[in-house]
């Protein structure tokens, strides 16, 4: 899986590390939706790629905020998105936010999992945005991740029966 936000925050990137900022929700966010099993620091992100999971943004220059951010940059950004998902064809892509999922699929889309597949064999998940400047509770929050947790333990299932040779259900 690779987790999509729009781009480094000006504490991202000083530190060059994910979801940095201190009232950034993203670490808790995915242990309590069982996607870790731990709260990770932001100087561990590293560390999930042995999880299989990794990191990408639309645009790789620092803002304050998303609406910092031009449009043509946000194009491009989904079009180089779009791209790294063909290329290394994960199993879902997870968007931290619904304006992330829209600039690389190209339309609105509402919390949850997309219709269509966002690539050919990449599935779409639209997360509620982890930033501290996001208006959510926590509790609305929590719940596409929990969902996305749900289904990520269901795909490690179906691999770990399928690699021990037993019969998928």
């Amino acid at each position: 899986m690779v987790f999509v936000g729009y781009n480094p925050g000006l504490t991202s990137g000083r530190i060059g590390h994910y979801y940095a900022h201190p009232s950034n929700r993203f670490w808790q966010l995915l242990a309590d939706a069982k996607l870790t099993e731990r709260r990770y620091r932001p100087e561990e992100d590293g560390l999930l790629l042995g999880l299989g999971y990794g990191f990408t943004d639309l645009v790789r220059r620092m803002s304050r905020s998303s609406q910092d951010l031009h449009a043509d940059e946000l194009k491009e950004g989904g079009e180089e998105v779009r791209r790294q998902l063909r290329e290394v064809r994960p199993r879902i892509a997870a968007f931290t936010g619904k304006g992330v999922a829209a600039a690389v699929i190209g339309q609105r889309a509402a919390h949850g999992w997309l219709r269509d597949e966002v690539v050919p064999g990449v599935r779409g998940m639209v997360l509620c945005s982890p930033s501290g400047l996001a208006g959510q509770s926590y509790h609305a929050r929590l719940a596409p991740y929990r969902e996305l947790g749900q289904a990520v333990s269901a795909l490690r299932t179906a691999e770990q029966t399928a690699s021990q040779g037993w019969p998928a259900r």
